[in-house]
């Protein structure tokens, strides 16, 4: 785990999407200007919080369950319990995790909180997304890319406008993966519910945070060259591996998971 980083100041006087995240689900690690802009979003944002959350612990503990033991995690966000590497590890106390984000306070929580259990490692990269080249130098200290990697982006691809090219940066990462490794995502939808989810973006952009919504078959594009692995590319609480999925539930958050090939 990395200790020791040099931690740059925390800007309060500006919303930034990992606290207004962890606002959303209920975390104290944010500051009234990441409220103002939880409190003003619709309803549904808060439910996406907690769906992407559920999305990613039944992803991880399915693909852990797989055989994969290494994990790369874009956007982590504020540590909530249980974290990624708490589930991989539970399943194989050998896996080895590292997460990336941009956020300076993510860092400080992570330093603290993201501890490895002994048999495997984690580690935090303080990176951007739009970096994926620096990402990638800094994880080989601790993946093996030559073995199956699993990549998540979750929560974070509705915070990157199609002006920054969020396609390519996924072809990015997605290229260095070993074939037989997988890509994990999650995206707003612009689709299920066009009203609320141009509130949603109106109340983002008043914080100065741009929000981009795509449909289905533009969510899709992310996965252009990979195998899709059932169900396929459905709304955050209709994935499900192991058991079927429960009563329907309303969700403006795509997700799917594909092996790379």
């Amino acid at each position: 785990m990395t200790t020791g980083t040099p931690q740059p100041p925390i800007d309060t006087s500006r919303p930034q999407s990992a606290r207004v995240y962890d606002a959303l689900l209920g975390g104290k690690d944010n500051y009234p200007v990441d409220q103002a802009v939880a409190e003003q979003l619709p309803a549904e944002a808060r439910t996406g919080a907690v769906q992407n959350r559920a999305f990613m612990n039944r992803a991880t503990a399915w693909l852990a369950g797989e055989g994969v033991d290494q994990f790369l995690d874009i956007g982590t966000g504020i540590p909530t319990a249980p974290n990624l590497h708490q589930i991989a590890q539970e399943i194989n106390p050998a896996s080895r995790v590292v997460y990336c984000d941009n956020d300076p306070i993510v860092l400080r929580h992570a330093e603290a909180l993201l501890v490895s259990r002994p048999e495997g490692a984690t580690e935090y990269v303080p990176a951007d997304v739009r970096e994926p080249d620096t990402i990638i130098d800094a994880a080989r200290r601790v993946l093996d890319f030559d073995r199956p990697v699993a990549l998540s982006l979750l929560g974070l691809l509705h915070f990157l406008p199609d002006d920054e090219d969020p396609f390519a940066i996924v072809r990015t990462l997605a290229a260095v993966l070993h074939p037989g490794s997988y890509v994990v995502l999650s995206q707003g939808a612009s689709d299920v519910n066009p009203e609320r989810g141009e509130q949603g973006a109106a109340e983002y952009r008043k914080g100065g945070i741009r929000l981009a919504l795509r449909s289905r078959a533009e969510f899709a594009r992310f996965f252009e060259g990979m195998d899709i692995v059932d169900p396929g590319l459905v709304t955050a609480p209709e994935w499900f591996r192991t058991a079927p999925a429960p009563r329907p539930e309303f969700s403006g958050l795509y997700v799917g998971v594909a092996r790379t090939v």
